[in-house]
C-alpha cells in the first residue's frame, strides 16, 4: 500500500507535532481525492481520527450532525502550503451512521436514504477507499461491515426516488409548454440518474465535480461514457429549439431508471 496515491501526504508524527492527535485512537486514516489519485496541487488532505471519547480543542470548529453526540470536531491546518481537514469521529457515531444503511432500512416506511446527511454520506463514501495511518485492523473491519451493508441499494434507491420526482416535473412542464423550466429540471434529473447508475456500480460519491472521474472508474455498460458526456456537456443543445435536447436527456434518465435495480 505504500505506493497508493496520497499515502505520503500525512503522517502520525506530523499530527503529533501539530498537537492535534489524541493520546488514544482506534484508527487514523486519510481519504478523499488525493488518495484516489484524482487530486491536484490545490486539493485538501482529508484526515479522519477515530476515538472512543470526545475530542476537545479550542482551535476546532464543531459541525452539527444528526447523531449522538450531535457535533463533529474539525481541525483545519495548513502544512507545507496545503490545507488539511481533520475530522474527529467517535466509534459510536460511526456505528450510528452505518446502521442507517442496514438492510432493514430498505424494509421501512421512511423514504430510503433521507436520514443520511451530506456529512454522513461523505464519510461512508470515503471510508470505502480509506488508507490507514494507524489502526489498519479496525479500519478493515469497518470497511467490511460497510461492504456487507445495504449501502449500495440505499444509495441507488435514494437517487432513483429523486430521478422519478424530477422526470415527472419534466413531463409536466413539457406538456404545459414550459420548456425553459424543463431544461433546468431535466439537468437535475440527469444528475440523479447518473448518481443512481454509479451507485449501482459501487461508486457512492455525491459531489458532481467528480462525476466524470467516477464514471471513468466505474465503466458502466448501461450508459457509455460518450452518452453520459454528451448530455452532461449539452453537446446537442440548441437554444432556439431546446425541447429536442430535453427529450433526449429525459429518455436517458428513463432508461437508467428501468435498467438499474435496487
Amino acid at each position: 500500500m505504500t505506493d497508493l496515491p496520497g499515502a505520503s501526504l500525512a503522517s502520525l508524527e506530523q499530527l503529533q507535532e501539530l498537537g492535534i492527535l489524541p493520546a488514544a485512537c482506534r484508527s487514523v486514516y486519510i481519504s478523499g481525492s488525493l488518495v484516489r489519485g484524482w487530486g491536484n496541487a490545490l486539493s485538501d488532505v482529508d484526515i479522519y481520527v477515530i476515538t472512543e471519547e470526545d475530542y476537545r480543542s479550542e482551535t476546532a470548529v464543531y459541525v452539527q450532525v444528526p447523531l449522538e453526540p450531535d457535533t463533529l470536531p474539525v481541525e483545519i491546518k495548513y502544512v507545507d502550503g496545503r490545507r488539511w481537514d481533520i475530522e474527529y469521529w467517535r466509534t459510536d457515531q460511526i456505528q450510528q451512521v452505518i446502521s442507517k444503511v442496514d438492510w432493514s432500512v430498505l424494509e421501512g416506511t421512511q423514504e430510503v436514504g433521507r436520514r443520511l446527511s451530506t456529512d454522513e454520506l461523505d464519510f461512508l463514501e470515503r471510508l470505502s477507499y480509506a488508507y490507514p495511518l494507524a489502526g489498519a485492523d479496525w479500519l478493515g473491519s469497518r470497511q467490511k461491515q460497510l461492504a456487507d451493508s445495504g449501502l449500495r441499494s440505499v444509495m441507488v434507491a435514494r437517487a432513483l426516488n429523486s430521478v422519478d420526482t424530477y422526470t415527472q416535473d419534466v413531463v409536466g412542464q413539457l406538456e404545459a409548454g414550459d420548456v425553459e423550466s424543463s431544461v433546468l429540471s431535466v439537468k437535475i434529473a440527469f444528475g440523479y440518474a447518473m448518481d443512481a447508475l454509479l451507485a449501482f456500480e459501487g461508486e457512492y460519491g455525491q459531489n458532481a465535480k467528480w462525476r466524470a472521474r467516477r464514471f471513468r472508474t466505474a465503466g458502466p455498460t448501461i450508459v457509455t461514457f460518450d452518452q453520459y458526456w454528451a448530455i452532461e456537456t449539452m453537446q446537442s443543445f440548441d437554444p432556439s429549439a431546446p425541447r429536442a435536447w430535453v427529450e433526449e436527456a429525459l429518455r436517458l434518465c428513463q432508461h437508467v431508471s428501468m435498467e438499474v435495480s435496487v
